[in-house]
């Protein structure tokens, strides 16, 4: 029994290293479309900014953080009395973010490398850390959201935000569907965890009780996506998702236009005199360390 054990650990653990190194290899779509993921994301960076209250001198750290829009705008919010590290799991990804910072001219940011499972950082070492779509891709949720708990200090306080349901999420769950339905296999395949494994409001509130933080709380938060075109709706979204980024690029040139007309065909509900404009909803889960 302890060998199937050790088994399964060290598969787990290969698969865990083959999804960090998936995120390093699109880090490029990340760079290159991080200004409209933080335009995107604005009234979800202001609502997680608002909840967990960050205040000068504040240490603050961002976990899963891509281009590190989120932490930059905390920086802003600390002060220079205050620290921001900004982290993810892929040095492609630190290395956006530092550039970012750099450019910026924010002298309280820092970058590293952690992964969201297995924060290396010490115990009680922040006042606040922020989430933006992260938790959601991890393969243990509840153990990710109790490292959250560890770094914080006792009153700490920790905002995390995933996808909402799928079928209120046309913006992304009609890629995966069309993409499954062209292949015949479901995307994301069984046992990877994609954006919607957290998308219920229940579970992910048991998620981060679970990993014993307090006062939790889950909000939903209306994320449309808007396009000024088809392309850019299609490119944009296949540079950023991921798994998907990697498959679609693998894609014969026969079978992706094929693709391609699927998913234009699906979307034509959605156009409007800009171009395209998509629902999305988001969930927001807010905590503290007792």
């Amino acid at each position: 029994m302890e060998a199937k054990a050790i088994i399964q650990a060290d598969r787990t653990d290969q698969l865990r290293a083959q999804l960090h190194a998936m995120w390093g290899s699109v880090a490029g779509g990340w760079g290159e479309h991080a200004d409209w993921v933080d335009n995107r994301g604005t009234a979800m960076t202001a609502e997680m900014l608002r909840l967990t209250a960050p205040r000068p001198g504040d240490r603050v750290l961002e976990l899963a953080s891509g281009a590190g829009g989120l932490g930059l705008l905390a920086a802003d919010v600390v002060g220079p009395g205050g620290e921001v590290v900004v982290s993810d799991v892929a040095p492609e990804m630190t290395a956006i973010a530092a550039e970012r910072a750099k450019a910026a001219g924010l002298s309280n940011v820092s970058v590293r490398e952690l992964d969201l499972e297995r924060i290396d950082e010490p115990d009680r070492s922040y006042d606040v850390v922020l989430c933006r779509e992260g938790l959601m891709l991890v393969l243990d949720p509840v153990r990710a959201a109790a490292e959250v708990r560890r770094v914080l200090r006792p009153g700490g306080r920790a905002a995390l935000t995933v996808w909402g349901p799928r079928e209120r999420n046309p913006w992304l769950g009609i890629v995966f569907d069309v993409v499954g339905a062209q292949l015949g296999a479901p995307v994301p395949p069984p046992g990877i965890p994609g954006p919607f494994s957290l998308d219920d409001a229940d579970r992910f509130a048991a998620v981060l009780s679970e990993a014993g933080l307090s006062d939790v709380r889950v909000d939903e938060l209306s994320t449309p996506y808007r396009a000024t075109s088809f392309e850019d709706w299609w490119t944009r979204t296949g540079a950023l998702a991921g798994p998907l980024a990697q498959m679609l690029a693998a894609l014969p040139q026969p079978v992706a236009d094929e693709l391609h007309a699927r998913a234009r065909e699906a979307v034509d509900g959605y156009r409007s005199p800009s171009g395209l404009d998509i629902p999305g909803v988001a969930l927001l889960g807010g905590a503290r360390r007792g």
